[in-house]
């Protein structure tokens, strides 16, 4: 391809020659007396930079996708066990246990994980994955072929051969997968797709007429079905929308929705839609464009209900149920992810586009009680998940960004304002916008381990005991 030709002055204006050399001083010759000098300050700096893109931190990775990696999963019983989907539309199941203590580094390239088996039977990108609950009998892959494809295990430690089992496609595209944690319906699953609508299915693999049955559909939202998220007691499903609306569903019971909050409601509006989900027992939130946040109240049923209530009866429900009990804006740019802390400490945290970290305490009307406005530079925030260790007290906060991060923080009132509550990092993914972000990550079995869903196709586990 030729040069582009350099621009001229119009013809009307003579060029600007205050700064051209008079033909004596072109001529004049420059002696050095103190002869040439190497470029070794250069060359130093450029090797340091690329020092900095190469430092890896973590155990071991897993390298068999040939595309970006967008989801990851952990076996609920085995935490070893980890399922990608990636662009290469295809999902892999692989052991990320590491050993116990640091080896001595080893010479030459160390090798990859080999994956434990490929699923695969996708036309398009596998953007979501899951474990059934509560023993990880089965895992499901989606897509953006609007497949959902489930495989079994007769192995329940997830490491031996797993079995396809069906495949259903009623949507164009699936946005994600979300398991049931109720353990009065086991191998449940919700997902919600790019025409809005929510789906809920059973898997039982010993039904060969109906291994993939339909408990609920849903059909309210008006856009996109972005985000979804079970109560801890699988018996409520929350969902938002690119329309900007909320709806809790009561899956099991009366298949209704038991709250609505949409645009039409000028307090809960948020223009350009809601993208996060996150709840408690009693509290839905959702975040969206421009960093709004909203949280909404949950019904709870009375401890009397199930003693002296006939069956089927209606239930009692909290006088905050379904009302807005806060909006928060403390960000300026979309909330991407969102995680409430275990009890007793009463956070919620939200990681946004614009690369911050924000702590709200929900105990005492939501007050922000931190704002990390660097947490991940000016990358976005793609996950924040609190660890859940009794040993670590529910403290630790993991966030991963697309710069290709992963950091952990003390969430707690009494640390420094200094270090925002900063614990430490590990760093192995190029980001930068190298097209190396972190898409995603688990930490479960205590939060000892770190393994992460990377842009750039790797996923790498991370040691993570930090006292």
């Amino acid at each position: 391809m030729a040069p582009e030709p350099v621009p001229r002055p119009p013809d009307a204006t003579e060029p600007e020659d205050d700064d051209l050399l008079d033909a004596d001083e072109a001529a004049e010759e420059i002696i050095d007396e103190d002869g040439d000098h190497p470029m070794d300050d250069d060359d130093d700096l450029d090797a340091e930079e690329q020092e900095i893109q190469l430092q890896n931190d973590s155990a071991a990775h897993f390298d068999a996708h040939t595309d970006s990696i967008f989801c990851i999963a952990q076996h609920p019983t085995n935490a070893d066990i980890v399922v990608t989907g990636g662009g290469d539309d295809v999902a892999y199941l692989f052991d990320a246990s590491i050993p116990a203590a640091p080896q001595e580094k080893q010479q030459g390239e160390r090798a990859g994980i080999s994956p434990l088996q490929k699923l695969d039977g996708h036309t398009d990108s596998v953007n979501a994955v899951t474990f059934t609950y509560p023993r990880g009998e089965y895992v499901l892959t989606a897509g953006l072929d609007g497949k959902l494809r489930t495989y079994r295990s007769d192995d329940l430690s997830g490491s031996k051969a797993w079995i396809f089992v069906a495949e259903i496609a009623e949507v164009e595209e699936i946005n994600w997968l979300a398991a049931s944690p109720n353990r009065e319906h086991e191998n449940v699953v919700a997902l919600g797709a790019n025409d809005g609508s929510v789906w809920v299915y059973k898997i039982d693999g010993d039904d060969k007429t109906s291994p993939l049955t339909i408990v609920q559909a849903f059909y309210l939202h008006t856009a996109s079905c972005t985000a979804g998220a079970w109560t801890p007691d699988g018996n409520l499903l929350a969902t938002a929308s690119e329309d900007g609306s909320l709806y809790v569903w009561d899956v099991f019971s009366t298949g209704q929705a038991v709250v609505s909050k949409t645009a039409t409601d000028q307090r809960f509006e948020v223009e350009g839609g809601l993208y996060s989900v996150a709840c408690t027992t009693s509290l839905v939130a959702v975040g969206g464009a421009g960093g709004n946040i909203k949280v909404v109240g949950l019904p709870q049923a009375a401890d009397q209900d199930k003693k002296t209530k006939p069956k089927g009866a209606p239930k009692q429900v909290a006088s905050s149920a379904g009302q807005i009990l806060a909006s928060m804006q403390a960000q300026s740019d979309g909330i991407e992810t969102l995680s409430f802390s275990s009890p007793p400490l009463t956070i919620l945290a939200a990681g946004s586009v614009d690369g911050s970290v924000t702590l709200f305490d929900t105990a005492h009307r939501f007050a922000l009680r931190r704002h990390i406005k660097e947490a991940h530079e000016e990358f976005a925030v793609v996950k924040v998940d609190f660890v859940r260790s009794p040993q670590k007290g529910g403290w630790l906060l993991t966030t991963a960004g697309m710069d290709g991060v992963v950091r952990r923080w003390d969430v707690r009132g009494g640390t420094t304002a200094a270090g925002q509550g900063f614990v430490g990092e590990w760093k192995g993914h190029r980001g930068e916008g190298e097209g190396g972000g972190v898409l995603g990550f688990v930490q479960g079995g205590g939060g000892h381990r770190i393994v992460t869903a990377g842009d750039d196709g790797v996923s790498l586990v991370f040691r993570a005991d930090i006292s």
